[in-house]
Formats: structure tokens, C-alpha cells, sequence
């Protein structure tokens, strides 16, 4: 729909370039060029439930900034079934993508509620774009970063058949938009317990956020705090507020996703975040708000896990954690989602495991921590990978705290390894487990043998590294675990002969690619014209931030938060940070729906892939990650002065 002449109106070129200097990219523009666009400008309204962009059918004469309100952008296919792209709030625009194409609108745009846009002619947007090099880049960018979500939306689409009516809320919905319209509950912190709960009945909510007497939110008060710190406890209800509040409040930016809130609710173990809008505190976001969003909650599964008093209730909940990751995959999760979201909950299963263990056997002669390798260690674990973990324990003082440290520690991971199996995370092959005496060992004994691997690299050693040098700490004394991070992070720099091991190691994996981009597959035995989706194509990416990280000192163990960290030092260029990320997403994406397809089919899940079941958007998107592989290997060349092989 084309904006008619009586609906729209002039506004004064003031107000719409105060509007510009606060969004982007039109803040980066000279003000003489601010200027006169600002003259181009009228505004529109539109009510709540306006159709504004038909698909297919409206012709696009102008771009559309949101000065107030939101619109919601999606598909329609040709039985009626909707397909939720987007939502987008003020300082967002739609309209860009046709009016450079030349086409009609390619998607449907609906207000979500009473809305006010600017209009900027489109012969005026054409000429800012052909006029300026900074706003050109934001606007391709930008499209080409929704060319790789098209390939994501493909892979749901034709891969994954959905089982329920789900949208993209978790994953597109901040913060902000799930509690607009929802008043902010206050008490000060003097005022009496009593107080609270009778302000608790009356609005019939579950928290309130406790201020100093001003307007500084100082904390928060439960019913849980209720009924366990003065009920359960027999404190008198004439207490002040102050007594039994948490404090500090732990908050999240209201620009937030309700995805992030989750995983920060569930880290934490709390119900409650505050909501923080340019440093003000402007409302609060519950557990209850996010599982209201999505059917096959992970919050569900999560609470069932913390819940269990036996080992054994244990067992049979690690087979629910497919359903969730369909469940996130169909809302249209990236797999750094997904497998942020199985760590948590592996993480949990393996917390409630050691948990009741130590409460069986008693409290440790010194503490400890288990630490997880490989691809749990990454946090990048897919569907139920072989178990690699290890544990490191305090320096025993004398013999006898060694014999009693060592007897109750085996006692611990022996267990700790047969329940793990029991819950469907088979054995390691290899015997890298805490069961495995060489790899439960004191403090001082890690970090010497850390130091060998270092000084004295084997070809043994550089196949340790892709194992170990992921390690996290996972339960127990986590400072532990950091300090022998820390020590590895200041040596590892410094030991040139085993980066250089292992730098070579990292250009043995070429992309499966001919001369003419056509793919390289298995010839014959059990995968013929398969592709090997982890060795040849994710590991290569895990490879280069490991070797990368140990070189510059970065800590970090996941290979996206590596990849941030060395782009963030300027290690690696922001250009590389960024086709790295999407690359290595698109092919966990693959891999992910790949295994689910098996496990939904009885199958066990491997890593095999025939290039010939996927669309030629795939295809492309696949051939375009195998070249960046070749990018980061020519880096690794040229850092490690490595001619070709």
C-alpha cells in the first residue's frame, strides 16, 4: 500500500534529522548530507494491524523508517500459512530491499501497533546510496547477512518437517516487547515484610524490586524469599525488606532477546531479571513470561533435571534433549543457540550427577574440579558426543591427604563415568575420562604435563592438543580449572615450535573443493559420495581458533567467542571475524539437522552428508564456508611463514 495523500504530512526537517543523528548508519553521514535528506522526509501514520507491504503485489516508492511503534514482516505461502520473519521497532526500516532490487514488495509488513514512519522518497534513498559508500555498506551488508538467514530458513524449510504451529518469538522478540505495557512494582527497602506480601496479593505478582526511598533499585524480593526466609525460618513479618532481599539485582538490557534471558535465568538458577533501559531499570522479565512464548520449553526440561533427588530420575532425561533442540531449531535458532542451549543442559545433568555423589559419599578431602575436553569443553556438542572429561584436584599436603585424595576421587569418577553412560554419553574410545588415572591427577601434575606437551611436542602431543587445550571447568572448584587456563595461556605463546606443530597440523584439512569448485567426496567403502561434514569442514574452523588463540594468549575456550576475542585484539581482520562466523554457523546448522533427521529416523547421528540432497542455495552457501577455510589456511601460512605443502 502506497501512503495516500491525505494520510501523510510534512514534517519539519528538524525533527527528523534529530531522529537521524540517533540512528544508523545516518548518524555516520556529514551534516550538509543529513541536511538534505532530512528536506525529503514526511511521516505517515499507521493504526495497529495495518497491512502495509502486500507481497508480490505493492509497489515500493519509498523507504520506511520507524520513528514509533513496530511492525512484524512475514510470508505467506499459497495454502495461507504464515512464516514469521522479523520484528522491527523504532530507528529499524524496511523497504530497502525492493526499491534496490527493482521489485515489488518481497514480504509481508503488518504493524503490530499504532505506528509512525518516516518517508523517504525512493529516488532520494537510491541517491543517498549511490552518494555514500558507508551507507551503501551498511544496506548491502545487511542483505547479505539475510542471504545466509534465507539458506538457514531453507535447511528448516526443506529439512526439517515442523511438528508444531511455532514462531520465531525466543530468537526476535526483546526483552522490552515482552513486558511493554506491564506496570513496574516498587517497595522501598524499610518498609516491612508484611507490606510486601500484602502488595504481592494485591497485584497478584510474584517479586517485587526494593529501592533506597529514591529511585535507585537496590534489589529484589520474591515469594520465594517469603516463604523461605521468614515463614520456613520463623522471622517476624514486621521485618524490613532489606533483610531477605537479593541484592544486587542481576539485570538484563531490554534490547535483549528472550533467548538470552532464558540461558542467564537458567546459568543462574533464578526467576527473575530486571530489565535495564539505558541504565534505568524499567521493569522485570520472569520465567514464567519466557516459557509463555514457546511450547517445548527448555525451561521445562531444565527444571525437571534440578528437581531430581535420585541419580537414577536422571537416566531417561538426556533423551528429551532432541525434542527441545527440534523445537529451537523450527523457531529458527542458530546452532551457536542450540549448542549454547545443550551445554547448559548436559552441564546440569553432569551438576545433579556429582551433586548427589558427594552428598553419597561425603564432602572431598580437597577440592576439586571436573574438567570437560573436546567439543564439550567448546561448548559445541551436538547430539550426544563421547564423553571427554578429566578431574584436577587441589596439592595433596603429605602422603596420606595423596592416598585419601586419590581413593575418594577414583571412588567419585568411577561412578560419576557409569552414570554418565547410564544417561546415554557413551565411554570415550580412547579412555580420556576421570575414570582414567592418567587423568586425574593434582594441580601441580596438570600443569607439568601441560608444560611437556609444550616444550616436547609429539606428533601424540599436537592430537592431545585438540582434546585438552579446549578444557572448561565444569563442577567444583572452577578456580582450578582457570588457573591452569591462565598458565597455559602465558606458556602456549611462547613455545614456537609447538605452534608451529600445530600449524601444520591445521593445513592438512583442504577444503573439499576441485579446481572447479566442484565437491571432493568419499570414493568408495561405507560413505561413498559422502561428505564428512566434521572433519573437512567444521574442524578446520575449530583448528585455526585454537592455534590462533594459543598464539595471542586468548583464554577462551569456544571457537566463536575465540574468533570475537581475536578479531576484538586485532589478531585477525573484522572481515575474516566475520565470514568465519557465518560459515562455520551455516555448517554446525547443517550438521545439527543432519542428526536430528537421523535420530528421528532410529538411526545413530554421524557427520556424513550427500551434497546431492541439498538445494543449490545450499550448495552455494556450503561451497562459499569451504572458501573460507582456504582464507584462514593462507593466514596460518603467512603467520607461520609456511610455503605450500
Amino acid at each position: 500500500m502506497s501512503p495516500a495523500a491525505n494520510d501523510v504530512h510534512a514534517v519539519a526537517p528538524e525533527a527528523v534529522l534529530s531522529f537521524l543523528t540517533r540512528t544508523l548508519p545516518f548518524n555516520e553521514l556529514d551534516p550538509a548530507t543529513l541536511t538534505n535528506l532530512a528536506r525529503h522526509c514526511i511521516i505517515d501514520f499507521f493504526p495497529k494491524g495495518t497491512l502495509i507491504f502486500r507481497q508480490g503485489l505493492t509497489e515500493v516508492n519509498h523507504f520506511y523508517l520507524i520513528q514509533k511503534g513496530g511492525v512484524k514482516i512475514y510470508l505467506k505461502d499459497e495454502e495461507g500459512s504464515v512464516t514469521l520473519k522479523d520484528f522491527r521497532g523504532e530507528g529499524e526500516y524496511f523497504g530497502a530491499l525492493p526499491i534496490i532490487q527493482e521489485t515489488r514488495a518481497n514480504l509481508n509488513v503488518e504493524t503490530v501497533e499504532d505506528t509512525f514512519c518516516f518517508l523517504f522518497a525512493k529516488e532520494a534513498f537510491l541517491a543517498l546510496i549511490h552518494s555514500s559508500p558507508k551507507v551503501t555498506h551498511y544496506f548491502l551488508r545487511s542483505m547479505s547477512e539475510k542471504l545466509v538467514k534465507t539458506a538457514y530458513a531453507e535447511l528448516r524449510q526443506h529439512r526439517v518437517n515442523p511438528r508444531t504451529e511455532s514462531a520465531l518469538y525466543l530468537f526476535s522478540a526483546q526483552i522490552g516487547e515482552t513486558i511493554r505495557g506491564k506496570s513496574l512494582y516498587t517497595i522501598a527497602a524499610g518498609d516491612t515484610v508484611q507490606a510486601a506480601a500484602q502488595r504481592m496479593a494485591e497485584f497478584n505478582i510474584g517479586s517485587l524490586l526494593v529501592h533506597d526511598g529514591r529511585e535507585k533499585i537496590i534489589g529484589i524480593i520474591t515469594d520465594k524469599d517469603l516463604r523461605t526466609k521468614i515463614v520456613a525460618a520463623g522471622l517476624s513479618y514486621q521485618s524490613p525488606v532489606a533483610e531477605i532481599m537479593a541484592s544486587p539485582v542481576e539485570t538484563i538490557p531490554s534490547q535483549a532477546v528472550c533467548f538470552d534471558a532464558m540461558l542467564k535465568m537458567m546459568r543462574l538458577r533464578i526467576h527473575h531479571l530486571a530489565v535495564e533501559q539505558q541504565e534505568k531499570i524499567v521493569g522485570v522479565v520472569t520465567t514464567h513470561d519466557i516459557m509463555l512464548l514457546q511450547g517445548t520449553s527448555p525451561l521445562y526440561l531444565f527444571r525437571e533435571i534440578v528437581a531430581q533427588r535420585k541419580i537414577e530420575g536422571l537416566y531417561s532425561l538426556s533423551g528429551k534433549v532432541p525434542q527441545v533442540v527440534r523445537s529451537l531449531i523450527e523457531e529458527g535458532a542458530k546452532a551457536n543457540n542450540i549448542t549454547r542451549m545443550i551445554t547448559i543442559l548436559n552441564d546440569q545433568i553432569l551438576d545433579r550427577i556429582l551433586t548427589l555423589l558427594i552428598a553419597e559419599l561425603g564432602p572431598p578431602p580437597l577440592p576439586f574440579c571436573w574438567l570437560l575436553m573436546g567439543s564439550e569443553g567448546r561448548r559445541e556438542q551436538t547430539f550426544k558426543t563421547d564423553q571427554d572429561n578429566a578431574l584436577i584436584y587441589a596439592d595433596p599436603e603429605g602422603e596420606e591427604q595423596a592416598k585419601e585424595a586419590e581413593a575418594y576421587f577414583k571412588t567419585l569418577a568411577d561412578k560419576a563415568i557409569e552414570h554418565l553412560v547410564a544417561c546415554g554419553y557413551p565411554r570415550c574410545p580412547g579412555e580420556i575420562m576421570a575414570s582414567n588415572p592418567k587423568w586425574r591427577q593434582p594441580a601441580r601434575l596438570w600443569q607439568r604435563r601441560f608444560d611437556g606437551w609444550l616444550s616436547t611436542p609429539e606428533p601424540r602431543d599436537v592430537l592431545h592438543s585438540t582434546i585438552f587445550f579446549d578444557f572448561r571447568g565444569g563442577y567444583g572448584e572452577r578456580g582450578l580449572a582457570q588457573r591452569l587456563r591462565q598458565h597455559l595461556a602465558e606458556q602456549a605463546r611462547k613455545k614456537e615450535i609447538f605452534l608451529l606443530h600445530l600449524a601444520k597440523d591445521c593445513l592438512e584439512a583442504r577444503p573439499p573443493l576441485s579446481f572447479f569448485r566442484n565437491f571432493i567426496v568419499e570414493k568408495d567403502g561405507e560413505h561413498k559420495n559422502l561428505l564428512d561434514l566434521k572433519t573437512k569442514g567444521l574442524v578446520p574452523f575449530v583448528d585455526f581458533a585454537r592455534l590462533m588463540s594459543l598464539k595471542c594468549g586468548v583464554r577462551e575456550s569456544n571457537t566463536l567467542g575465540r574468533l570475537q576475542l581475536l578479531a576484538e585484539g586485532d589478531h585477525i581482520s573484522r572481515e575474516l571475524y566475520s565470514e568465519a562466523v557465518d560459515a562455520y554457523e551455516f555448517l554446525m546448522q547443517l550438521r545439527l539437522i543432519h542428526q536430528m533427521q537421523l535420530l528421528e529416523e532410529n538411526r545413530t547421528p554421524d557427520n556424513y552428508i550427500n551434497p546431492a540432497d541439498l538445494s543449490d542455495l545450499e550448495k552455494q552457501t556450503l561451497k562459499e564456508a569451504f572458501e573460507v577455510v582456504r582464507r584462514m589456511q593462507s593466514l596460518i601460512k603467512q603467520e607461520f611463514r609456511l610455503g605450500e605443502a
